[in-house]
């Protein structure tokens, strides 16, 4: 049974933004509304639910493949957040709600509005995201779409708004989105990106940051090129030399990345990626100390600290090279041995120590 606590009825709803009270009575309605909802929610769905995350629809995705489903509906819900139907919405939640207090505080959280820009716009449509209630209220309303799925007798993993249908042929997928279009958009009110949403062959699909592909007749995994674009832009920009860090807070924050972003993807088949990285990411944290090394004479110091032959001394301490030039003649001075004494993680060492295929 779902209470109300009075005070409730007190609260201000012309807020726009979710303060602290706001936040504190949405997370406290979320952790009662959840028990009721989440024994109605599918199997399949992955997003935003306890003892759920990516890797479990990853995993969901690789025995769908391996079982023969390789063609693969991708469906993209355009600005699914911003478009839910508040009305539709309602309807779900009082299907289960019995408490009309409770679904009427839950509207009026959807029409409290947003700042956009500086200036105030209703919110006739949407879940505002940032709050507690917001991705409870997704799963809600997309399990809609799971047991239309499940009715159809389709096979499909959803993490939050990302869906993936997975079919044996082509023509099966074709015929799978042309019938389950329109009850997304008749039935639920949402709207499908038709320019996103493909049909392919799960070997040229991006999953989660995943890519997939078959190895004598089972489903691995690989990082995707554009997750990988975006992991060394990042790297990049913690490695910038003109970035104004420390050593030590630029060694911090490096291994924070890489430990995060290593656990995430160690599912997927990447020891030559991570071999390649580390000589790139050594490289550059070369530079980063041959910029610091400003003056011929510390150079010359630090250089003969390194045990170097003095020939090699005086040739890369008088070096003219630019920075990246010169970083590839440092590793025999900074080699990848004392780059890891210095603390510096290895990420085809981590990697090795945490993958999981």
């Amino acid at each position: 049974m779902l209470f109300l606590n009075p005070c409730c009825d007190k609260v201000h709803f012309d807020v726009i933004v979710p303060t602290v009270v706001d936040r504190v009575i949405q997370q406290a309605v979320t952790q009662e509304l959840l028990p009721l909802f989440e024994p109605q929610f599918s199997e399949n769905s992955y997003g935003f639910r306890p003892g759920k995350n990516q890797h479990g629809a990853l995993k969901a995705c690789k025995k769908n493949v391996d079982e023969g489903y390789v063609y693969v509906v991708s469906m993209d819900l355009e600005k699914f957040f911003d478009t839910v139907n508040h009305s539709k919405l309602i309807e779900v939640l009082s299907r289960t709600i019995k408490d009309g207090r409770v679904v009427s505080l839950i509207h009026k959280y959807l029409n409290a509005g947003v700042i956009q820009n500086g200036f105030f716009e209703k919110t006739e449509e949407g879940v505002p995201q940032g709050g507690p209630l917001s991705p409870l209220c997704g799963n809600i309303m997309l399990n809609e779409l799971d047991k239309e799925l499940e009715r159809r007798g389709h096979r499909f993993v959803r993490y939050a708004d990302d869906a993936l249908i997975f079919c044996k042929s082509r023509k099966s997928a074709e015929r799978t989105l042309k019938n389950i279009i329109p009850y997304i958009e008749e039935e639920l009110y949402l709207k499908v990106n038709r320019a996103k949403t493909t049909v392919s062959h799960v070997s040229r699909i991006k999953y989660l940051g995943y890519a997939f592909y078959r190895n004598k007749g089972k489903c691995r995994f690989r990082v995707h090129p554009k997750t990988v674009r975006k992991m060394k832009d990042r790297i990049r920009e913690i490695t910038r030399k003109s970035k104004g860090w420390g050593n030590d807070y630029r060694r911090q924050k490096l291994t924070e990345y890489v430990r995060g972003w290593i656990n995430y993807y160690k599912l997927a088949d990447m020891k030559g990626l991570m071999g390649e990285t580390d000589e790139w990411l050594r490289r550059r944290i070369r530079a980063i100390y041959w910029k610091q090394w400003k003056k011929v004479k510390t150079r010359y110091r630090n250089l003969r600290a390194l045990k170097l032959e003095e020939w090699q001394v005086h040739q890369i301490a008088n070096s003219r090279k630019g920075y990246w030039r010169t970083a590839q003649m440092l590793n025999v001075a900074l080699t990848n041995k004392i780059i890891a004494r210095l603390g510096y993680i290895s990420m085809l060492g981590y990697y090795l120590k945490v993958c999981e295929n």
